[in-house]
């Protein structure tokens, strides 16, 4: 088991990328943190060569995730997503066909508004992946099915 290490703090929170405000990402820095722990998956992947590679992120965590599968669907085997909100419409991603997607959400999220995190639910079931899901009535909080 590996991990990458957060590189912004907000508000004494650590994040993989800044914010400009609650929803609203900086999306140079999201660039930056999605470049960097894509260098740092490609890294993990030349050390262990042929096994397989999950990611699996809450929060900010999914939302990195998710970022780095839309733009580079090749690197993980299987994600899993636990309440990830990404507010833009990304481009598609024919690669992440057959790939293992679990997407969780409380569709009283105040933080991940459920549509965004629908949104990108079916786009990534528009990609071929081999989606998943487990929505609760609740709200950001970790239920046990998920």
């Amino acid at each position: 088991m590996a991990s990458s290490r957060r590189a912004v703090t907000e508000m004494g929170a650590a994040r993989f990328f800044r914010r400009t405000g609650e929803r609203v990402y900086d999306m140079a820095d999201l660039a930056r943190a999605t470049d960097k722990l894509a260098s740092y998956v490609e890294g993990f992947r030349a050390q262990h060569p042929g096994r397989p590679l999950r990611g699996f992120g809450y929060s900010n965590g999914a939302n990195i995730l998710a970022s780095v599968m839309i733009a580079r669907p090749d690197l993980f085997d299987r994600l899993g997503l636990l309440h990830p909100l990404i507010p833009w419409q990304p481009a598609p991603a024919p690669d992440l066909k057959g790939r293992q997607v679990l997407i969780t959400a409380g569709r009283n999220d105040p933080i991940c508004p459920w549509p965004l995190t629908e949104r990108l639910a079916d786009w990534t079931r528009a990609q071929g992946a081999l989606l998943a899901t487990s929505y609760h009535d609740g709200g950001h909080q970790i239920r046990r099915e998920e």
